[in-house]
């Protein structure tokens, strides 16, 4: 690993932006590399205070997350200072009250069946090694009892509360192993099964003597086993089915409750009969995915969200009867991580959309009445003047529809444009609060496209597979075919248009940079792939599988060759406008190593490129200094490339 280094001040810095010319940055042999705290940078001039001043508010707004039920009322995330933390909150609206107190973000929290404690995770400098930690809520004591050096995840208590099982994994090694403990007691967590591939727990029985454990092959294919605690003996579900599975409940009755995709496009919730196998689709008539689902501990109801285009609705199901019942009625938005209190009688959850940001409300189960435990703040500025975005498609060169939303500011135009590309592959675009997409739209007056290409998630398993291994580029056709369409807009402006996005949606951004080159004014590339084959030789051990069921194996001469042809960074010479590149020291995902070599091949070629690397973070910034200096720097790149006031 090597050590973080502290660079001097760089000699030549372009201070007085009134005397650049067409110039964004020095000539490449005049640039070096500066840092500031942790933030180390090549080829950013100074930013001026009204830049910043400016993105203030922008960066003020403060959401929450909803994260489980407690005795007191329930657990949310939100920031106050740098990262977010965990906070309880005991009443409606009522004043939270900040549980943990850590220079990194912590996430999730997974509350014990009496409301007592919870299990929370926590990484270092954004290097995904999670470590699992118990706090007590009556104490405020805290204790970690994951193994230091390893990665830890998908904590699942028992029905008793007194035992936890997580995964654990380690770098190099692409098997996932099973541990079982108490969390109070560090010293009880012992190994109950040496695993295969990524596998993870995800419920016991309710006696807590099996447990059911989902192996991650693919977003189109997993497996699941029923693993007996005490002995490690186990069973494959389903063995004979080639199929994806999303959780698994094992009913007291001795059925299984899933989510598949079995005989469908869409992701379903079904249930097997465990005597006979018989199996019973209750959601077979909604052309949607299935998203967060759960149980009420009677197990007589399941609460589950559906992924309409990308909003997000609440369905009620009757276990027994098969009856589904809306949710209560909610605006136009994105409803997610529906958790059942352990009453049975309220369901919290976490809601947003495009104008509004994230906050936690519930509903009584009975009578669907909405409560709204939290109130997001935003910097002051009015929601009512945010933008909704419209839902359109375009048509790509194999006669494909592709959706996207577009955000359009006030007036006429023509207006600069960006197309923000989501990561994933297999993610999707959904009508979230973004702030920065507020503050292009409100204050820059810039047009913000966001499509989902090929290979992108919720619209069926056809249509995720569609750039899988050789059709690759398939998806970069799509933003071409985004660009024709910008043409045929007299209110956009063809001419001044930027490429945006993160991780896979770097690479995308790096791909349409080459493919192209004389139509785009610019691209920004976060912790983005710049080459497949060394992307793959360098992700982390236990990862590497995973990532080469999609993109395909390297270690193939078919599929090596064909990265050595798609490679960004072996076609980098035709990349010919500004990029700006933005990455995390210790990203485990796509390492550094990604950024350091393209930006090394624009340098060669004399190509204008921006640089900014965080040595405290990893597969993005989390830390708000870091990214208010990100947001700053982007816009001041914006509006050069783009040409605005």
């Amino acid at each position: 690993m090597f050590q973080k280094t502290i660079l001097l001040l760089a000699s030549v810095l372009l201070s007085d932006l009134a005397a650049q010319t067409d110039e964004l940055v020095a000539p490449a042999s005049e640039i070096s590399r500066t840092s500031q705290g942790s933030l180390v940078m090549e080829g950013i001039p100074d930013i001026p205070l009204e830049v910043s001043a400016l993105r203030r508010q922008y960066s003020n707004f403060r959401g929450h997350g909803f994260l489980d039920w407690t005795a007191g009322g329930l657990l949310i995330s939100t920031r106050f200072g740098e990262v977010s933390q965990i906070h309880q909150i005991d009443r409606p609206l009522g004043m939270r009250r900040q549980l943990t107190f850590y220079d990194e973000p912590v996430g999730g929290a997974f509350a014990d069946p009496d409301g007592d404690g919870f299990v929370f995770i926590k990484d270092t400098g954004g290097d995904e090694f999670y470590q699992g930690f118990y706090f007590d809520i009556e104490t405020g004591n805290v204790n970690q009892f994951t193994a230091p050096g390893s990665r830890n995840g998908s904590f699942v208590w028992s029905d008793d509360g007194e035992q936890v099982a997580w995964y654990q994994a380690t770098d190099g090694d692409p098997n996932y192993d099973i541990f079982v403990g108490d969390p109070e007691r560090p010293s009880s967590a012992r190994l109950i099964y040496e695993g295969q591939g990524a596998l993870v727990p995800i419920d016991f029985s309710s006696d807590g003597r099996k447990l059911a454990l989902q192996q991650y092959i693919s977003i189109t294919k997993s497996r699941i086993f029923i693993l007996d605690v005490e002995t490690g003996d186990h069973t494959e579900f389903n063995a004979a089915d080639d199929v994806a599975y999303s959780g698994a409940v094992l009913l007291a009755t001795g059925d299984v409750l899933t989510a598949t995709d079995k005989n469908s496009e869409f992701t379903n919730l079904v249930r097997y009969d465990g005597e006979t196998g018989a199996v019973r689709n209750y959601t077979a008539a909604i052309d949607w995915d299935v998203e967060s689902w759960d149980v009420s501990a009677d197990e007589k109801l399941a609460v589950f969200t559906v992924n309409e285009g990308g909003l997000g609705s609440i369905r009620l199901l009757d276990l027994e009867t098969g009856d589904i019942r809306m949710g209560p009625e909610l605006p136009v938005g994105i409803a997610s991580g529906t958790i059942i209190h352990p009453d049975g009688k309220q369901v919290g959850f976490t809601f947003n959309s495009a104008t509004n940001p994230y906050d936690v409300w519930s509903f009584d189960i009975s009578s669907l009445e909405l409560t709204r435990w939290s109130e997001a703040e935003t910097g002051g500025l009015n929601v009512n003047d945010f933008i909704a975005p419209e839902l359109f498609d375009y048509p790509n060169y194999d006669g494909d529809d592709i959706p996207a939303f577009i955000y359009r500011p006030e007036g006429e135009g023509p207006f600069p444009t960006i197309i923000s590309i989501h990561g994933g592959p297999e993610a999707q675009s959904r009508p979230r609060f973004s702030s920065p997409y507020q503050y292009w739209v409100n204050e820059l007056g810039i047009a913000v496209i966001v499509p989902n290409v090929r290979g992108s998630s919720g619209y069926g398993k056809t249509y995720v597979s569609l750039d899988n291994g050789l059709n690759r580029k398939k998806s970069v056709e799509d933003i071409g075919s985004l660009l024709d369409w910008v043409e045929t807009q007299a209110d956009l402006d063809a001419g001044r248009v930027v490429v945006f996005g993160g991780s896979y949606g770097g690479y995308m951004v790096l791909a349409s940079m080459i493919d192209y080159a004389d139509r785009l004014a610019g691209g920004v590339d976060i912790v983005g792939i710049s080459d497949f084959t060394t992307f793959l030789n360098n992700t982390k051990g236990y990862r590497r599988d995973l990532r080469r069921a999609e993109y395909g194996d390297e270690r193939d001469p078919e599929i090596a060759a064909f990265f050595d042809e798609i490679s960004p960074l072996r076609n980098a010479a035709a990349i010919n406008k500004p990029l700006f590149i933005i990455q995390g020291y210790n990203d485990p995902r796509v390492p550094y190593t990604e950024a350091e070599q393209i930006l090394e091949a624009l340098r060669a070629n004399d190509t204008t490129a921006w640089f900014l690397m965080a040595m405290d973070e990893g597969h993005g910034f989390r830390k708000k200094s870091n990214r208010d200096f990100q947001v700053d720097a982007e816009t001041l790149f914006l509006k050069e490339v783009l040409g605005l006031d």
